[in-house]
């Protein structure tokens, strides 16, 4: 995990895992100028890296407590070089946050009886927190933002370490897909559109929706809840739903409209700044089972040109495919864990089983017969799949590996910058610790002090 990431990851940690449990009596660990770290954070952060897979060991409590400092010493400079951090910037990020807490709780009623506290009390509560971690973000891009790696220095970072040192990389692939989802026929659109405008106008002849919900919507996330969703942030759902969530009153019940899921119609609960509770009812149109065959059959077709050669795969689903994320990029699937193009199979088989048996049987440069597949929208489809590159097991190299190499690189360069960084701000910064952590040996020179 690099800089940046780990960074991230400690200040949703400290905040979200923090604050959502009852306080003990706490202890003071450390003090870094004006600010305080408690054992609380410590233990929060510990444990999160034990549950993620991490040795709880006395490398993993040094570099536990050395990130909680790096974070406080981030905000003592931000305040020093007049970091500002918007109000707005803070709200936005606190009803993120609380709408990770109101999806864990399924309600506000719910969160505020085992906090015993309103949510305003809490949100209150999370401010000043956030505010430094928002503050720590800022300075820390100023800290390692301008670093930058050279191809020059990408060779020497690579040529530096000893080839029984070099990482060993799994087998890899880079995949891509032309889809070709069914067209629901006009009639299946006018149905589903008229049953639900029915029993819109028997929710507003004064029946309940929430019982109407339970027993009609087709949307599996809010059925057992009589369709409401509580803390659905700005943003959190497809643009459609969000215009119109937004755009209602209390209590007001919204027209019929479209969203990639199908017909909805919403009622409004309340509104809290950029957070809504809303309920709402979705009805899909039925695709026929000469829907689906269509769809095949037009894929069917795809595939004879490219048997053919007629078309080059990349043509091909630049033109045809339905896909709009990986269309205009000849198809190709962009790993979402990593930004690169690259999956290890055991995470294609965490995504979808199916591949990893597909995929098994090709040689670089085939590519399936259509093949039905689940789309992101739950609906049937179906695909060419085209292993564009498969890589074997080995140790890392710059021919087959430059991204990776360029990332541990940079990750090099921006740790160096951090290391500068705390050993000149440290010797400017009141900072004492606790006995318990005086035997750490830090990646950084803190000159510290005892307490």
């Amino acid at each position: 995990m690099d800089i940046k990431r780990s960074l991230t990851a400690l200040l949703m940690i400290c905040t979200l895992t923090n604050f959502a449990q009852p306080q003990n009596v706490d202890k003071v660990i450390a003090v870094v100028g004006k600010y305080i770290v408690l054992k609380s954070d410590y233990e929060t952060q510990r444990l999160q890296y034990i549950a993620d897979g991490a040795k709880d060991d006395v490398t993993l409590r040094c570099k536990v407590f050395e990130e909680l400092l790096y974070q406080k010493l981030l905000v003592v400079q931000a305040e020093k070089d007049s970091v500002v951090v918007k109000d707005e910037q803070v709200d936005a990020e606190i009803n993120r946050r609380m709408g990770v807490y109101l999806h864990q709780f399924g309600s506000q009623e719910r969160f505020e009886a085992f906090y015993g506290k309103t949510m305003d009390q809490f949100k209150e509560e999370l401010h000043d927190d956030v505010k430094q971690q928002l503050l720590a973000q800022q300075m820390q891009s100023k800290v390692v933002g301008d670093a930058k790696v050279s191809p020059a220095e990408i060779r020497a970072y690579y040529n530096s370490i000893p080839e029984d040192s070099l990482p060993l990389i799994n087998s890899e692939v880079e995949i891509a897909q032309l889809t070709k989802k069914p067209n629901v026929s006009d009639d299946a659109k006018l149905d589903a559109r008229t049953r639900l405008e029915n029993i819109r106008q028997r929710v507003l002849k004064g029946e309940s929706m929430s019982a109407l919900a339970a027993l009609y919507t087709e949307d599996p996330g809010s059925a057992k809840t009589g369709g409401r969703y509580d803390g659905v942030m700005r943003g959190q759902m497809v643009p459609e739903f969000d215009a119109i969530a937004f755009r209602l009153k209390p209590d007001e019940v919204s027209e019929v409209f479209e969203t990639p899921f199908g017909y909805h119609f919403m009622q409004l609960i309340a509104r809290k700044g950029e957070m809504v509770d809303v309920r709402h009812i979705l009805m899909t149109p039925k695709m026929s089972n000469q829907d689906i065959l269509n769809a095949k059959l037009k894929l069917d077709s795809i595939y004879t040109l490219l048997e053919e050669k007629k078309i080059k795969f990349c043509d091909a689903a630049a033109k045809y495919s339905d896909d709009r994320d990986t269309k205009n990029n000849c198809g190709t699937i962009v790993n979402g864990a990593t930004g690169n193009v690259r999956f290890e199979v055991d995470e294609l088989g965490q995504i979808e089983q199916n591949l990893v048996f597909l995929l098994d049987k090709m040689q670089v440069g085939d590519y399936t017969k259509p093949t039905i597949y689940q789309s992101q929208d739950s609906k049937q489809a179906y695909r060419i799949i085209y292993l564009k590159n498969r890589t074997e097991p080995h140790r890392a190299n710059l021919k087959d590996d430059y991204q990776r190499i360029q990332s541990y690189a940079m990750m090099g360069v921006q740790k160096k910058k951090v290391k500068d960084w705390v050993g000149k701000r440290s010797k400017s910064t009141y900072i004492k610790i606790d006995t318990e952590f005086q035997d750490c040996t830090f990646s950084n020179n803190w000159n510290l002090r005892l307490k």
